[in-house]
């Protein structure tokens, strides 16, 4: 046989393998729906045929006898699904195997007039015919709409339970409703259920399970696998994918594209809409603004971020708050691409004019010199009145940061009188406790708060704010603030591992690893290396290979927001992203954007190879999981607060009443993870870069004024 021809069969085999490899499976799936559904898309994915008939009767009569019809409810959440007589007629006499969705009021149905709309209600498996599941396993099914029904045994029901993977507690204590069920040749989704990828349900392990399950029973004759699921919101890349220095630079440009992406930044001609949303500040959940509004420059501030709430249609309710710490952060977030980012640069100077200038964060009390909290600067808008120490911790690390950034003196005052003030504002331990009010302080009196013996070993409260005194006494040499400190964290280290905790003992760790790395940057000693070696390394422990920090709760007793502890309890205070140890989640608000931020400073400060290896990781887990969304451009860049990196979604529970699992964070989140990132990709740190800082004639005007004169008498 000649060359040319073998050459040829091959070429024929090739093409014949490939378009066999390409076609679809065959079924008899008809898709009743209106124009686009998600089903056809997990369909297409999958390379599965089907057949999409709009109209119901047409659709069951296109239908061979003992075939399928899977029926959408296209009016979601307005119109619930009707079927006609004559179409249920025709299902019976064809003998059809049906899927109906949110279906309107039916006694052949089982369903009822009356509908809820659920917030923390979850999903729960209540069978083990599922297979993939097992009984209590947990679907997250975000602010669906549920039809009541009078069905007793359902595959899955709807329950506010808690628990990370499962109802950890069962069902027997909680009310439920049907959310899935057979009822003679139907079976019955009490929502759109066919809305799994808009709705963005997780976890998909388990939302895959329930699909194959339907599927199975429309075209029991067809294997169905659903081992692609297009989601319209994913992790930027998969888990062990090589990444390159431009993925880097991307990532970083995407996280800061997303402040403005998200309308973020509040414009005059819509600040009416933010003050009403806002409101007194007990209630700052509200719709997603328009992405047709223009955007702020930063002059009347940035918005907090998105609520743990999703919509039906994906999107996720905003947090109206103005709150100083985030302002502050973003303006440093926004400073750190060089001299091509002219326009972030003034949005940068803007947002720290308006905490220190425009605002009322400064104002009243906060700039009176004969008051005695002069200085501080306030909690948010709606409560300049409130001061927590690690808010103004990070006012102070993100003006210094950003000012260093952008080579500008303009706030140093504003730097120095807020750490002077907050170190006055201590007691003789050095500890100020969880949060301070205006009120208490002025009644008190300064002398009263320096003389109590308060002992608070709370780092996520207290730890950074000690750092803040170290960097200002390497610009000083004043020695309150070195041994202040020092006092302070000899006693938090002695009662280690005691502490208190928040949301999990890791974040504690995360936040006490800074003030031990500038520690060993002003006094090099042994003990405070071993310090700093005994918190990173029991918190590096909990390391995954991806650069994941996984999360781990304390001991019971010191719990501030312990593990849920029932049903009932599920959503009630801010909360853990886990329910037990050993679930495998990763907190980007409270612990791994901290941890990475701090290694990178003790990296930096010791020039300890494991810190750089561990920096290393984490940056490479963060680019990894950043958003990526063409449907949802607010999300698109940003990172939300809960990962578990063994699916390697965004899935945890999601009990926090304020900051859960999809919440995300213009500060804390978005603002430390960007800001570090382009830190650790120049190979530096925030003491490097801040250490021409021109900042100790301003402090020592404060030091005079508000340390050594009478009005601020806090002798140490």
């Amino acid at each position: 046989m000649k060359r040319t021809t073998v050459f040829l069969l091959l070429i024929s085999l090739f093409l014949f393998l490939n378009q066999a490899r390409s076609q679809s499976i065959k079924t008899d799936i008809i898709i009743c729906a209106e124009g686009t559904n998600d089903i056809s898309s997990i369909l297409d994915a999958n390379k599965y045929a089907y057949r999409v008939i709009p109209n119901p009767l047409e659709a069951v009569k296109a239908a061979k006898k003992g075939g399928s019809v899977l029926f959408i409810a296209d009016g979601y959440p307005e119109k619930r699904l009707s079927l006609s007589k004559e179409v249920e007629q025709l299902i019976n006499k064809k003998k059809l195997r049906v899927f109906v969705e949110y279906p309107a009021p039916s006694s052949a149905l089982l369903t009822e007039k009356d509908s809820v709309k659920t917030q923390l209600e979850r999903a729960v498996v209540t069978t083990s015919n599922i297979k993939g599941v097992d009984s209590l396993d947990l679907i997250g099914i975000h602010n669906a709409y549920v039809v009541k029904s009078m069905a007793t045994k359902p595959l899955m029901i709807v329950a506010k339970v808690a628990g990370f993977d499962n109802a950890q507690y069962g069902i027997s204590d909680v009310q439920h409703a049907p959310f899935l069920y057979q009822h003679g040749r139907y079976l019955v989704a009490t929502t759109r259920l066919s809305n799994a990828l808009t709705s963005r349900f997780g976890p998909l392990d388990h939302v895959w399970p329930v699909w194959e399950h339907i599927f199975s029973y429309l075209s029991p004759s067809v294997k169905w696998e659903f081992n692609n699921w297009p989601l319209h919101v994913a992790p930027m890349h998969a888990k062990k994918e090589a990444l390159s220095s431009q993925d880097y630079q991307t990532v970083i440009k995407k996280g800061i594209d997303w402040f403005y992406k998200g309308r973020f930044f509040v414009h005059p001609s819509w600040e009416s809409l933010f003050l009403e949303r806002q409101g007194d500040g007990t209630d700052v959940a509200g719709p997603p603004l328009d992405h047709s509004l223009p955007v702020g420059n930063g002059s009347l501030g940035v918005l907090e971020g998105h609520l743990s709430r999703i919509q039906a249609d994906g999107s996720q309710i905003y947090r109206y708050w103005m709150r100083a710490d985030c302002n502050a952060e973003v303006a440093y977030a926004l400073s750190v691409l060089g001299d091509s980012s002219a326009n972030h640069k003034e949005v940068a100077a803007n947002l720290l004019d308006y905490i220190f200038k425009s605002s009322n964060l400064r104002a009243g009390n906060r700039n009176d010199p004969n008051a005695a909290s002069y200085g501080l600067v306030g909690w948010s808008t709606t409560h300049p009145h409130v001061y927590y120490g690690d808010d103004n911790a990070r006012v102070i690390l993100g003006a210094l940061g950003a000012s260093a950034r952008l080579n500008q003196s303009d706030w140093d005052k504003y730097i120095a009188e807020a750490i002077i003030a907050n170190f006055r504002t201590s007691g003789k331990n050095g500890f100020r406790g969880e949060r301070l009010e205006d009120a208490n302080v002025l009644k008190a009196g300064l002398e009263a708060i320096q003389q109590n013996d308060l002992v608070y070993p709370h780092p996520h409260f207290e730890a950074w704010m000690w750092a803040c005194y170290l960097w200002l006494y390497d610009k000083t040499g004043h020695r309150p603030f070195l041994e202040q400190s020092k006092k302070a964290i000899a006693i938090t280290m002695e009662k280690y591992p005691n502490w208190k905790w928040t949301n999990g003992i890791q974040q504690e760790r995360a936040r006490m690893i800074l003030p031990l790395a500038w520690l060993v940057r002003v006094e090099d000693t042994p003990q405070h290396r071993q310090w700093l070696d005994l918190i990173a390394g029991t918190l590096l422990e909990n390391m995954d290979e991806s650069g994941a920090i996984r999360e781990e709760l304390g001991a019971a007793s010191d719990g501030m927001f312990g593990a849920t502890k029932s049903n009932a309890d599920y959503g009630k205070h801010e909360a853990p992203l886990i329910a037990v140890n050993g679930d495998p989640v990763a907190d980007m608000l409270y612990t791994t954007n901290f941890a990475f931020f701090a290694l990178n400073e003790a990296a930096a400060a010791t020039g300890d190879a494991k810190y750089k290896e561990a920096v290393d990781k984490i940056a490479d887990f963060l680019v990894r999981i950043q958003v990526n969304s063409t449907q949802h451009q607010d999300l698109d860049g940003a990172w939300f607060r809960a990962f578990d990196y063994n699916r390697w979604e965004y899935w945890a529970s999601n009990a926090d009443a304020g900051w859960g699992a999809w919440g995300t964070l213009t500060g804390w989140t978005q603002s430390w993870i960007v800001s570090t990132l382009a830190l650790q990709q120049q190979k530096q740190s925030l003491w490097d870069i801040s250490k021409n800082s021109t900042i100790k004639t301003e402090a020592q005007k404060a030091i005079d004024a508000m340390l050594n004169s009478q009005q601020g008498q806090a002798k140490r």
